[in-house]
């Protein structure tokens, strides 16, 4: 098996050696709703604080502290799945507190986005998922290579522009709106959303294996992983198509 999420890993779903209870789908179902009660209610204390005060700067420590606390939880949960009960829920508050501050300033800017990118995205999971469990999508090995080949691309082209904004040096297409720019962001979005039936495949693949009871949580934790990224990029295209 192979996922375009890189929290997910055969090798991490093997059921060798397995002693207790197995995964199961209704577990990881559980356990995502979990996840995400967490992200909105964190998301929600730092969306209120900022209309509250509606100065960015209330909200700025709570963004950094979630980007890079939710990115040493995820580190945590990926080289250590057995403590991804503990680790990915500390995830999901933390990467709450960084998209309610993110979410905020959106909203501040551009009234209503976040509804619509909210709306959106839950619209693409279930729908995706609807066409995966009733065999419109079919997950083959090429559909598989083709998806991690992308998302693989996708990061270099977010690292590259990382890299350079040290020099002052901005990837137009990601940042700026117009017809190139929109259409990045389209792709993105069309590749994430991808994501999301290598995950269900993922997981249905690992339950019907026998994975251990701990990667429920593991489950959970990559389709949020998967969900926050479909979200962010949801929104920066609608904000490129306000601008």
């Amino acid at each position: 098996m192979r996922s375009g999420n890189p929290v997910l890993s055969e090798k991490k779903f093997s059921p060798s050696m397995v002693i207790g209870e197995r995964m199961t789908i209704e577990g990881v179902v559980n356990k995502s709703f979990a996840m995400l009660g967490l992200v909105v209610v964190s998301a929600w204390y730092v969306w209120d604080k900022f209309f509250t005060t509606m100065d960015m700067a209330s909200v700025s420590p709570f963004i950094m502290f979630g980007v890079i606390g939710g990115l040493v939880a995820a580190l945590v949960t990926v080289f250590k799945p057995t403590v991804a009960r503990y680790s990915a829920p500390v995830y999901a508050v933390l990467e709450g507190l960084a998209l309610g501050g993110i979410s905020a300033f959106m909203e501040s800017r551009y009234p209503g986005i976040v509804f619509q990118a909210v709306t959106l995205t839950f619209a693409v999971f279930f729908s995706l998922l609807f066409l995966y469990k009733t065999g419109r999508i079919k997950v083959t090995e090429n559909f598989k290579m083709m998806v991690v080949s992308a998302t693989g691309g996708i990061f270099l082209v977010y690292l590259l522009d990382f890299v350079l904004m040290f020099f002052g040096i901005r990837l137009p297409m990601i940042h700026e709106g117009g017809f190139f720019g929109i259409l990045f962001s389209l792709v993105v979005v069309g590749i994430a959303s991808m994501n999301l039936v290598l995950d269900f495949d993922f997981i249905e693949k690992g339950a019907e294996r026998g994975a251990p009871q701990y990667m429920e949580w593991y489950g959970a934790f990559g389709l949020t992983v998967t969900l926050v990224w479909l979200y962010l990029e949801i929104l920066r295209l609608l904000a490129k198509t306000r601008d």
